[in-house]
This record gives C-alpha cells, structure tokens and sequence, in this order.
C-alpha cells in the first residue's frame, strides 16, 4: 500500500538512501532482505515461500528501504501500517500475539511498524539511523499521534537474557493502563536466572532512547523463538534532542 505523500529521500555519507518503495518490484526486494535475515540467518519459520518473507499484511503496508545507491541492492527495511491499511487488513498484525481491545480507542490515530531488518554487511550504524530517520519522516508528516510495534528478543540462550531484559521493561518502561495488552501466548518470566549484563539489542535502544514504552507482558513467538514486546510511542513524548540527532545524521 503507498499513500499520496512520501518522506523526501534521505543521503547518508555511506553511499545509502532511504525511501519508500514505489513499485511491487521494490517491495519483492524487501521481502527478499527480511527472507534472508529473517528465515535463512535466524533459522525462523517465515510466510510467504520462495525466498520471500510475505504475509498477508504487506499489501496494506507502505515499505520503507534503504538502498545502495551505487550498486541498487536493498540493504535495509521497515514495513509501516496505518490506520486505512489497518481497517483493509481487518486489524493489527500484532493482534495476532496480544490481546489489543483496549487500545483500539486509539486505532485511527496510530501507525503500526515491523519487520525490520538489515543485511549483516550494513550493521555498523548508518543503515539502522537511515531508518530511524526515514521512519521518524513518515510519521510526523502524516501526523500520527502514536506508533506501535514489537520488539523480538531472542532465546538462544535459553531465554535467560530476554527475560532479564522484559522484567527490566515491566519495571522501568511501563506503558500507562490504557495503553496495556495481555499476550494471547505468554512469555513467563518466572523461572530464568537473572544476567546483570544483558545486551540489549540496537532496536529496542533506539526505541526508548526515543521514549517509548512496553504495553505489557512479552509473548512467545514459536515461528521465530523469540519473546515479543509490544512497544507504544507517543509523539507528544519522544525526545526532541535524539529525535534531532537522529535527523541531522541521516
């Protein structure tokens, strides 16, 4: 799905550029990068066949890319559905793991995000901060109030980091109660040793440097052995400085 206004495209000194796809061909090429990352690097159970990641809410989405600007390959990308693309679709895809009636009083002012991911060779910085940017450019020109989305943290540990880090969110990042989701498939978070240093991935950094906060307790993603954090920020409430840097950055 594309709206009429797309986000200015976006020049990083490294040679990238971050826009929204404009055709199918653009949008085969992200599912093909989250393909990659997604199914062949973390071993997920992934929709779609055929070297794509492709599930039934692509099609009311709007992608955002980040491309090579020399070579053309797609290197990064985050999938966006707003409000219009939500009632298309029939819901959020997140309401597949949580319980969100209570936060459907805010549907039509708030733009789920998703499926992000860049290639191993494009990690360093630049990428991730392309999005952040391009995705920060998105929302404020169309004037949502809220954004939405899950953060997976990854088992291979057993689960001892992820539950580390979802007490320490239930603790210090608690959504206010309206914005609060119960998981259709629990996470539990009893039962795992604590890790005082528990990394914590580059995604949920970035969101809560920006002010976010967690809607809940985690659920637990078979398809991906991850646990999955539901995620709200308010825009009334990001932080002007990192919300700055972010754009004079990119």
């Amino acid at each position: 799905m594309q709206t009429e206004e797309r986000p200015l495209d976006i020049a990083a000194p490294a040679g990238l550029v971050v826009r929204l796809a404009e055709n199918a061909a653009e949008v085969c090429q992200a599912q093909r990068l989250r393909y990659a990352v997604f199914g062949e690097e973390m071993g997920a159970r992934v929709p779609g066949g055929a070297g794509l990641d492709c599930d039934r809410f692509d099609r009311f989405c709007d992608h955002l890319i980040v491309r090579e600007q020399a070579g053309g390959a797609v290197v990064g990308t985050y999938r966006m559905l707003p409000p219009a693309g939500r009632r298309r679709a029939g819901g959020w895809y997140c309401a597949d793991e949580f319980d969100v009636r209570r936060i459907d009083a805010f549907a039509n002012e708030t733009v789920e995000i998703g499926r992000a991911c860049v290639a191993p060779a494009f990690r360093s910085g630049h990428a991730i901060a392309l999005l952040w940017a391009g995705l920060l450019r998105y929302v404020l020109q169309r004037g949502f109030r809220y954004v939405i989305g899950c953060v997976s943290l990854e088992t291979r540990d057993g689960g001892h980091i992820a539950a580390t880090l979802c007490r320490r969110l239930l603790q210090n990042h608690m959504a206010p109660p309206e914005w609060r989701v119960t998981p259709r498939r629990a996470f539990v978070l009893e039962g795992w040793r604590d890790v005082p240093d528990a990394p914590m991935p580059a995604l949920l950094k970035g969101y809560l440097r920006l002010g976010a906060q967690v809607c809940g307790e985690p659920a637990w993603d078979g398809d991906f052995d991850t646990a999955d954090v539901l995620m709200v920020l308010a825009l009334t409430q990001t932080n002007p400085r990192y919300v700055d840097r972010l754009l004079r950055a990119a």
